[in-house]
Order: C-alpha cells, then structure tokens, then sequence
C-alpha cells in the first residue's frame, strides 16, 4: 500500500517522467549553461590580458627583459621570446572563445527545446514579458485629458 501512496504522489507524465525529474532536468541544463558562460566570461578576460600585454610589449625593445608565469612559476625571459607565445596563445583562446559561444547557442536553444516539450514556465520570466508587452501597449497609446471646458 504505501508503495500505491508514492505512485499516487507522483504523477508520471506522459513521456514517463514525472515532475520532479523534468524539473532536475531543466535545472542540470540551466546549470551546464552558467558554468559555459562563467567559463567564457574567464577566456574573454584572458584574452583581453594578453592583448593588453601584447600592445604593451610591442614598443619595447626586444633584448630588454620581461617576466611570464608560467605555471604559477615566475621565468624570466627577454621580449622577444615571449611575444611569439603571446600571439600563439592569443589566437588559441580566440578559438576556444569561438568554440564555447556556439557550445552557449547549442545549449540555450536546447533548454529551449526542453521548455517547450515539458511546458515549462518561469515565474519571474512571464511577468516580466507580460510587463513588457503592457508598456509596449501604453506607448502606443493615446492620452487624452479629461478635464472638461
């Protein structure tokens, strides 16, 4: 009997699946989604720090010393064996930035997907647009005063 009162709890879906494992679903690409973007967010400053250092060292002379971090280790090199590094680098996380945008598409619209299979619906994401479709209604709009003459 108890096991009827768990079957009875959770209503299976028509796709066998019930509510609670949709949910999970949903919430594991949502968040697959935010490690993507937070790992972007951490290439595009990685690369921004290399263009900043390649502008930097691109006027200084080329004999002349400089540091690189190498695996948290400090080697001192001279310009001129860097900046070759630095562009290699440079254009390998242009790649990699390339690479995990469209992985970002993918995922974005396979939530989606995953949304309009399920019907899910966000609390905070239909008020909002319900607020927006609103304005949108009252700048087009007209006012008219109603104070009589």
């Amino acid at each position: 009997m108890s096991s009827d009162k768990k079957a009875a709890a959770k209503p299976v879906l028509k796709n066998g699946k019930t509510n609670e494992e949709i949910y999970a679903g949903f919430q594991t690409l949502r968040n697959e989604q935010r490690v993507m973007a937070n790992k972007l967010t951490e290439m595009e400053a990685e690369l921004n720090e290399h263009r900043i250092v390649i502008d930097t060292l691109k006027n200084v002379d080329g004999k002349r010393k400089c540091y690189r971090m190498i695996g948290g280790i400090l080697c001192e090199r001279t310009v001129e064996e860097v900046m070759p590094t630095l562009l290699v680098n440079k254009d390998q996380l242009a790649k990699v930035i390339e690479t995990l945008n469209e992985q970002l598409t993918k995922k974005g619209t396979e939530i989606n997907e995953y949304k309009e299979k399920y019907n899910i619906h966000i609390r905070g994401q239909d008020d909002v647009q319900r607020q927006e479709e609103s304005k949108e209604a009252k700048r087009n709009a007209v006012v008219i005063n109603p104070i009589q003459v």
